[in-house]
């Protein structure tokens, strides 16, 4: 066996792997979602049924308006085919939330990362950083949730366990400032890529979202266009409190993309599909696990497979 076709293998073979992972992690989401709508499914298509599979959409967490869009398709739908068209509709509303990180063409690049607390805000900036630092960029992390003396020592040890260095200054003090000297640094040393954590806002909190304004005011005065991604992060257990979440932070802020954090303990992962659907914010990264790797790209056509198989 050649070079080339044994590192082939080993990329079917960790592709495979991820896909497994992503499978077993959307379990509890596929059993409330697609087996049950199945379980009713008698072959034939007729306003009862119509209506429970409705009724199951909706609480499955897809939303009203994507739930409603993909009823006016199934009622059209040979009884035959309704499994791969309720398949083909989920998968293109999911497709129209695929996007990549807005980070090349900048130096260095900055990523905000927003939430409140619980998320998985600060694990999800560790492991983004394991990625980037694995990929051979240097990576500056910012400790700018100065309020809890734990979320600056929870994302020191971060830094410490990827390699990255950790900007912070003492409990209590003006969030701007950490930024700000971040900044200076990573232009002055050639960082690639800075991530920045941030409060746990309480969404509803009129002073607290304006502190972030503040911190994103501050990114752009010392590199003008920071940050190129301002990334929310959601714990998809909370269903539609996400899709409200996800609005505040959008008008506030400019949310650029969605991070999913613990898909894998929940059966409340068709939030996805109603946060595409009625925000059209992109869903830049899903988390299927704890494992340091678990957090990965939004693919919409391996997560409509891993719903279905």
């Amino acid at each position: 066996m050649t070079g080339s076709e044994v590192k082939k293998l080993f990329y079917m073979e960790n592709k495979k792997d991820i896909f497994g992972r992503l499978k077993d992690g959307l379990l509890k989401t596929r059993r409330n979602l697609t087996e049950r709508i199945e379980g009713v499914f008698g072959g034939r298509i007729d306003t009862p049924v119509l209506e429970e599979i409705e009724e199951m959409l909706i609480t499955s967490d897809l939303g009203v308006k994507a739930s409603k869009e993909i009823i006016g398709i199934i009622e059209r739908t040979d009884p035959a085919n309704l499994r791969e068209t309720l398949k083909v509709e989920i998968f293109k509303i999911l497709k129209k939330g695929e996007a990549p990180l807005l980070i090349n063409g900048h130096k260095p690049a900055v990523i905000m990362v927003v939430g409140v607390n619980g998320t998985g805000k600060t694990t999800t900036i560790g492991k983004l950083a394991k990625r980037f630092k694995d990929e051979g960029k240097e990576v500056l992390l910012v400790a700018g949730d100065t309020f809890r003396a734990a979320a600056i020592e929870q994302l020191s040890i971060w830094g410490d366990r990827v390699g990255a260095r950790v900007v912070k200054h003492k409990s209590d003090a003006d969030p701007g400032a950490v930024v700000f000297d971040a900044i200076q640094s990573a232009k002055a040393k050639g960082v690639d890529i800075v991530i920045v954590d941030t409060a746990g806002r309480l969404h509803t909190k009129v002073y607290l979202v304006e502190e972030l304004k503040k911190v994103k005011r501050v990114m752009d005065k010392e590199l003008p266009g920071a940050p190129h991604e301002v990334l929310l992060v959601i714990d998809a257990s909370t269903g539609q409190n996400a899709i409200e979440q996800a609005r505040i932070f959008y008008e506030a802020i400019g949310v650029t993309g969605i991070v999913l954090t613990k898909l894998d303990g929940t059966a409340k992962g068709g939030i996805i599909i109603a946060i595409i659907k009625e925000l059209e914010i992109p869903v830049k990264m899903i988390g299927i696990g704890e494992k340091i790797d678990d957090l990965r790209d939004f693919n919409a056509e391996e997560f409509t497979e891993a719903l279905f198989t």
